[in-house]
């Protein structure tokens, strides 16, 4: 009798505390590290269940292969929950999701279109072919190690097929279907998993749920990978420089622009871009803000923004799993930066071209009125609000418009403005 107790606690794993991380977002290096936190942090504390609630469009390849390591890594049982309802666990998520010791899916969620896509660049159809069969290998080993259905989950990989959760579950893809965490806790207590050699019986009644949330970090960082984020980020950076190229000594606006556009170009790189949408965009810039520079009555103002406007719509490949950059906020941005260098530019360059004057030198060209007949050449003018001192060699009378030529001290040289009839 006491063996028997003996070899069921050995077997049996006391729950103490479930660990539950969440990724909603595409699969990056950040989601690596967001897992292998997670996964220390639970198994420092003494956890004895991962849980991951995901809901992904998919990702990098080189992450989910990372992730799907640091599964095999830990003793604890991991489970991958795909959810909310309305969430999908595609392409390098359906490989997580069946890689897990459980996998479940909640209602109105689908799983599959797994098929391997190379971003940022084009492969030869021998490269193409070498990373299908690279990938199916790697599923129907996951397959057959969780005791999964190979067949269903090679055609997810070959034929992007995507399913329900009925249908996963009916073709032994998945193991269950649960409404919510706590629907799956109750589902899975007493359940029998093997890990690393050993069989574990899953108790999860009445233990405390700790959710691990991301890190600052982890959430600026996610934030900066958005495309539509990036993007903006991007033409942000270009403005703040250009306006510190154009006004040296402002600081701000050029700090601020390099900031932007560094974290810009993390972001865009981590999604993968089109190379030469970067090169239009770049092009795109510099003719507006050569157009400042160098009016060309609208020549290069033209150009600049079908450019920009062409680089933006190819800078990110509609297919990717990170999402696209929505068309309205390219307009949006394409048409505020037309604005910005066309309009905002060229105020600057006329206030700069604008003679610059110190003190009483600034009414040099202003127009003012007599308030005295002037006797001997001299007399009394009204300028800006204030009575002056003032000569000419001209006969002027009183009320008579006058233009300031001069200051000599506290007094004003002026001549009479000829006013047409």
């Amino acid at each position: 009798m006491v063996l028997i107790i003996t070899l069921f606690l050995w077997v049996s794993v006391g729950f103490s505390k479930v660990f539950v991380a969440q990724w909603d977002s595409a699969i990056t290096p950040l989601t690596v590290d967001y897992i292998k936190r997670s996964l220390h942090t639970a198994e420092k504390e003494g956890g004895s269940l991962f849980v991951l609630e995901l809901n992904t469009p998919g990702g990098l390849e080189s992450s989910m292969r990372e992730i799907v390591q640091e599964f095999q890594r830990t003793p604890l049982p991991v489970v991958v929950f795909v959810y909310p309802q309305g969430g999908r666990a595609a392409s390098a998520g359906a490989i997580i999701t069946i890689s897990a010791d459980i996998a479940v899916m909640s209602p109105g969620t689908n799983i599959g279109a797994a098929h391997p896509v190379q971003m940022g660049g084009q492969q030869d159809e021998v490269m193409k072919e070498k990373v299908l069969q690279d990938t199916l290998a790697f599923v129907r080993s996951i397959a057959i190690e969780k005791g999964r259905n190979a067949q269903v989950i090679e055609r997810m990989v070959k034929e992007s097929i995507s399913l329900t959760p009925q249908e996963a579950l009916k073709a032994g893809v998945i193991d269950l279907i649960a409404q919510d965490t706590k629907d799956l806790l109750n589902k899975i207590d007493g359940r029998m998993v093997k890990k690393h050699g050993k069989e574990i019986t899953i108790g999860t009644k009445n233990v405390p749920v700790e959710y691990i949330s991301k890190s600052l970090r982890e959430e600026f960082l996610t934030l900066a990978t958005d495309p539509t984020v990036a993007y903006m980020l991007l033409l942000i950076g270009f403005y703040g420089i250009f306006f510190e190229l154009y006004n040296p000594g402002s600081v701000v606006p050029g700090a601020v622009g390099v900031i932007c556009l560094l974290l810009g170009l993390y972001g865009l790189g981590v999604v993968g871009i089109n190379w030469l949408g970067l090169l239009l965009i770049l092009s795109g810039i510099l003719m507006l803000a050569l157009e400042v520079i160098t009016p060309s009555f609208g020549g290069l103002a033209l150009a600049g923004t079908i450019a920009l406007a062409i680089g933006s719509l190819i800078l990110v490949s509609p297919e990717s799993p990170y999402g696209n950059i929505p068309k309205s906020v390219i307009a949006t941005m394409v048409i505020t930066s037309a604005v910005f260098f066309i309009v905002i530019g060229r105020l600057g360059l006329k206030a700069q071209k604008k003679k610059k004057m110190l003190g009483t030198e600034e009414l040099i060209g202003e127009e003012g009125e007599a308030m005295t007949d002037f006797i001997d050449g001299k007399g009394k003018v009204f300028v800006h609000g204030e009575i002056w001192n003032a000569v000419s060699d001209e006969e002027i009378k009183k009320g008579d418009p006058v233009e300031i030529k001069e200051v000599k001290g506290l007094t004003l040289k002026v001549k009479k403005v000829q006013r047409d009839l």
